[in-house]
């Protein structure tokens, strides 16, 4: 095989047609696919108690919450993109048999040393782009803190959230998101 025909971008197609049968998720981004690693299990319990404690308060409610397994479309002027948020909130979803969303309110990552590069910065900078979204909400794996960016006349503006006694309101959604339940029978480590 050619160096040319192994740079070929991948067409947005072939890469949903593909996410359908491997067993392990690919985020896109303009054309390149990139397997994504495990998490650790205090990332995904905490990934869980989030969506937990948004669906049920979304419940009766127009919007859903939506986990891991539902990517957000970004469409940038680079090109496409295909994410994976730990968790993400959307009042006008996609079709039912779509994989993707493209219009969510709220999106929840959870941080790690490995992803926080990614996490603060690249797509941070592509949800941002995102007509939709409110909130972009950071929660850390091994301490009880969040960082919120929440959009503002001005663009979105950056919040802190420290300890277990913090709660986030998530009024753009009619929710909030207590720390004390986020981290539930999490170990942390500070």
């Amino acid at each position: 095989m050619s160096t040319a025909a192994r740079l070929r971008p991948v067409p947005v197609d072939e890469y949903l047609d593909g996410e359908n049968h491997f067993e392990r998720k690919h985020e896109y981004i303009d054309g390149v696919i990139y397997a994504m690693v495990g998490t650790s299990n205090a990332h995904n319990l905490v990934a869980t108690n989030v969506t937990g404690l948004l669906h049920s308060q979304l419940r009766g409610k127009n919007c859903r919450v939506f986990n891991a397994d539902a990517k957000v479309r970004v469409q940038l002027p680079s090109g496409t993109r295909f994410y994976y948020p730990d968790a993400s909130v959307v009042c006008q979803p996609n079709r039912p048999e779509d994989t993707f969303n493209d219009a969510p309110v709220v999106i929840i990552e959870v941080l790690s040393e490995s992803t926080r590069r990614t996490l603060e910065h690249e797509k941070r900078e592509a949800y941002a782009a995102i007509d939709s979204l409110l909130v972009y909400v950071l929660l850390e794996q091994d301490s009880a803190a969040a960082v919120v960016y929440r959009r503002g006349a001005m663009g979105f503006v950056r919040e802190v959230w420290l300890g277990r006694e913090a709660t986030i309101p998530l009024a753009e959604v009619g929710c909030e998101l207590r720390l004390c339940d986020a981290y539930d029978n999490v170990v942390l480590a500070s």
